[in-house]
């Protein structure tokens, strides 16, 4: 009796906690377009109109929505606009979620940072590859997009992380290089976080994601959707490729998730921002870590990798991103810690449009994330 009255009292703070922060974010959320930053809504308009961008953005700062719009076609050959609710396949955006997902079950003591992959799949035919290093990309591994084409028999049907596993384990491909020996970035890290996680919750990653990752956010406009489980991937943006704007085909390298296979929305990834930095998620402490770089480099350099997110430091400067391009959809993603300034680039026109964003970040008195854009000291060199 006592047990199920502090269970259901639990329960009912928790849904009053859930409710409270369900009109925190929606107040968050609330925007007015009259209101627009117009210097960067200019920039935006010509970002569409000269270099193609197709998509949805917004850009916060200190929590506060400065500009949000869309531009262009959810399907370019139906012609039909897109809304800021339209969900977009994330690509490699979806790596910093796999990588919550998974600091979320180390600070739950689940899962250890140096535990080896061989200790959740015993076939794994690799020895010293460890969470630690699927992290940061240093595994050496063989990215599984390139080796798969030619082993996988049904094309029409995607493949499942566990799938991928097993073929690891019977054909065993060689590594592009041993263990922990440099920085390579490569699908199959995150390919195989993800099947840690369903391994170790005995979910699937689409589940523990959506219970772990998206609801504590407040993320109501994202799923994961993989080919393993749909003949149709639910929604209606349409990847399109950069020259003849035809819609790019799914296929069966669209199962694996954990590297890609999150859809979601400009707004739902500022309130993952927010989740954050709110600690709502994942502690500080293991935030400092995610976001510090664990590669080898000399002290100018300013770009890295951290735990699933590219980082950039110079001076004081601290900000953390990530890009995706995966089937005609290219993305942007990016966090100023210093500044708490959010920016969300969503499209699905995967041309060149969000290299000659310069000019963007001048606007908002940030540094400017691209990498050609810095010589091999750390300076700014411009165009």
């Amino acid at each position: 009796m006592i047990c199920f009255v502090a269970c259901s009292s639990a329960k009912e703070k928790k849904e009053k906690k859930a409710k409270e922060q369900a009109i925190t974010d929606s107040i968050r959320l609330l925007y007015n377009p009259q209101k627009a930053n117009k210097e960067i809504d200019a920039f935006m308009q010509k970002l569409h109109q000269r270099s193609g961008f197709n998509g949805n953005v917004l850009i916060a700062k200190k929590g506060k929505i400065i500009y949000e719009n869309t531009f262009g076609w959810a399907n370019y050959l139906l012609r039909d606009s897109l809304e800021l609710k339209s969900q977009f396949e994330l690509a490699s955006v979806s790596k910093p979620l796999t990588s919550t997902g998974i600091l979320l079950l180390i600070q739950e003591g689940k899962l250890k940072l140096d535990q080896d992959v061989k200790d959740f799949f015993p076939d794994f035919p690799y020895d010293g590859i460890t969470i630690r290093l699927l992290l940061t990309h240093r595994s050496g591994l063989v990215n599984y997009v390139y080796f798969t084409d030619n082993l996988w028999p049904d094309k029409k049907k995607g493949m499942t992380n566990m799938d991928v596993m097993k073929i690891l384990a019977e054909k065993k491909p060689a590594p592009y290089f041993k263990p922990d020996t440099r920085f390579h970035y490569n699908n199959s890290n995150f390919m195989i976080l993800g099947a840690i996680i369903e391994k170790v919750t005995g979910q699937s990653y689409t589940i523990y994601m959506k219970e772990h990752v998206f609801d504590p956010a407040g993320m109501k406009h994202t799923n994961v959707y993989s080919k393993a489980d749909y003949e149709k991937i639910p929604t209606d943006v349409v990847g399109h490729d950069k020259i003849w704007r035809r819609s790019v085909v799914q296929n069966f390298h669209d199962g694996p998730v954990g590297d890609k296979g999150i859809y979601s929305t400009v707004e739902d990834l500022f309130l993952f921002d927010r989740a954050l930095r709110e600690g709502r998620l994942i502690n500080q402490s293991w935030q400092d870590s995610a976001y510090s770089p664990h590669n080898k480099k000399s002290i100018k350099e300013v770009f890295n990798y951290g735990f699933g997110w590219r980082t950039f430091e110079q001076g004081k400067d601290h900000i953390v991103y990530h890009t995706g391009w995966w089937h005609g959809f290219k993305n942007l993603f990016v966090r100023d810690l210093k500044n708490d300034i959010t920016i969300v680039l969503l499209s699905n026109m995967a041309n060149s449009s969000l290299t000659h964003l310069d000019d963007l970040y001048q606007l908002l008195d940030m540094p400017v994330i691209r990498q050609g854009a810095y010589n091999g000291s750390g300076d700014y060199i411009g165009e």
